[in-house]
């Protein structure tokens, strides 16, 4: 055992410049997730002014949900793929997907078939989400979970930003279909990069019992050797297993509220990335500057990341992510109010600041509720049901655009960050109540005997 240590490669440092290809394939993935999410906020007044396309309000918010449905399913359903497959392929068939329904929506002559390319481009960006964060997690550095989670999330806002100069530039210049022609991108741009550079999850391999190649990876980029316990289970039984280890004692009290947390995190975050160009239009201010909110709050989303992933390092991501809810509350209700064009802008980039980084600290927690078998499993579920939240925000803010109550949907977004706030703040209790309620450990009896 030890001379086949001995005659393996150096292993590299673990360090940020070590998985930083990693990293970067990760976050370029997610940069295009971020743009093809916020593409259709930043384009929908073009929409609904394209009188033969038949948007309405109604519809609107409709085929928004659609998107977040296709997420719900494609995070749920990724873990089991990512089984047969691995998490390079998946995260290669999640990207071009998402372009594939980009393209749909681009030659869409109706909002009927524009909705089912909104769907199947949901499909693929709900699986993209956890397995990149499960990968990074996994190549993080120590003691840097968070802040590594936050570098990766900044990305989805400079993707979003990305998209709202295509939605302030292309979209008048052209029409609002060829925004959705540059969604196909990424299928030509990212495919080829994660096929050449990404490797496999040493987690994924060494479960599907490929050990030297696990090790080869682990060695290369500076990871500790899988071991069995930290190795998912593969298949449905696997799969199961997973799902009932959430529940085990220690986390079972904490895993519903992590879920709530979630819900009430990715309404916000989808509810804002498809309404907030139109509700701010709604509002009172002009079409250019309500496109032009929505990049601003993408860009105090990359600061916030930043700022809470450190935070989140110094003082846990349970505490950074319920102040933040609280804070993305308030900032909602100051949206509310009919405030002057400079104030509004300087509200909207702080509120930015809060609440992305509220919900990904969400995802931060989960390090600390689950162990390193139960981490993708947990994360998918985190997601996955938070993907509710996603499908019920933008079918909402629609309702109560269609009825003529735009305003209220600010005070959606307020009463969602105070659930998310409670919801995140009561996990350590939770934990404790867990531990309380798990079996105490048996006695050293056997190990004494043994040494004896």
């Amino acid at each position: 055992m030890n001379s086949s240590h001995s005659s393996a490669a150096p292993r590299s440092p673990h360090t940020f410049r070590t998985v930083f290809p990693v990293l970067a394939l990760c976050w370029l993935a997610v940069f295009f997730d971020g743009m093809d999410v916020n593409i259709y906020g930043a384009v929908m007044p073009h929409m609904l002014d394209d009188s033969g396309l038949g948007l309405t309000p109604a519809t609107a918010g409709t085929i928004g949900s659609w998107t977040t449905f296709g997420m719900l399913i494609g995070a749920l359903t990724a873990g089991n793929l990512t089984d047969w497959l691995g998490r390079r392929l998946m995260l290669v068939a999640s990207v071009t997907l998402f372009s594939l329904g980009s393209a749909i929506c681009a030659v869409a002559p109706g909002v009927g078939l524009f909705g089912a390319g909104r769907f199947v481009a949901g499909l693929g960006l709900g699986g993209l989400m956890p397995l990149c964060l499960a990968m990074v997690m996994e190549f993080a550095p120590p003691r840097r979970a968070a802040l590594t989670t936050g570098l990766l999330m900044t990305s989805y806002h400079f993707g979003g930003m990305a998209a709202t100069g295509l939605g302030l530039t292309l979209a008048p210049a052209a029409g609002w279909r060829w925004v959705f022609w540059a969604g196909v991108l990424p299928a030509l741009v990212a495919v080829p990069l994660l096929l050449k550079l990404l490797p496999e999850s040493p987690g994924v391999l060494l479960a599907h019992g490929e050990r030297a190649k696990a090790d080869a990876v682990a060695d290369r980029y500076g990871l500790p050797r899988p071991t069995e316990v930290a190795a998912p289970a593969a298949g449905a039984a696997g799969r199961l297993a997973a799902i009932r280890a959430l529940f085990r004692p220690e986390s079972r009290w904490a895993t519903p509220l992590l879920w709530l947390a979630s819900f009430s995190g990715l309404l916000l975050v989808y509810g804002v990335s498809t309404w907030l160009p139109q509700m701010m239009r709604a509002s009172g201010y002009g079409l250019n500057s309500s496109i032009s909110f929505l990049m601003v709050i993408n860009a105090g989303g990359i600061v916030g990341l930043l700022i809470a992933g450190r935070a989140a390092d110094r003082f846990g991501a349970v505490r950074v992510s319920a102040i933040w809810f609280v804070l993305t509350a308030a900032g909602a209700l100051l949206l509310k109010s009919q405030l002057p064009l400079g104030v509004t802008y300087a509200v909207v980039v702080v509120t930015g600041v809060f609440l992305f980084s509220a919900q990904v600290m969400v995802y931060a927690a989960t390090n600390t509720v689950y162990r390193d078998s139960e981490r993708a499993a947990g994360l998918g579920w985190v997601t996955g049901i938070g993907r509710t939240g996603a499908v019920v925000g933008p079918w909402l803010i629609g309702v109560l655009a269609t009825n003529g109550n735009q305003s209220w949907g600010f005070t959606t977004f307020a009463l969602a960050g105070l659930v998310g706030a409670v919801a995140i703040a009561l996990v350590p209790l939770a934990r404790r109540i867990g531990r309380s309620d798990a079996p105490a450990a048996p006695a050293p009896v056997a190990a004494t005997a043994g040494l004896s």
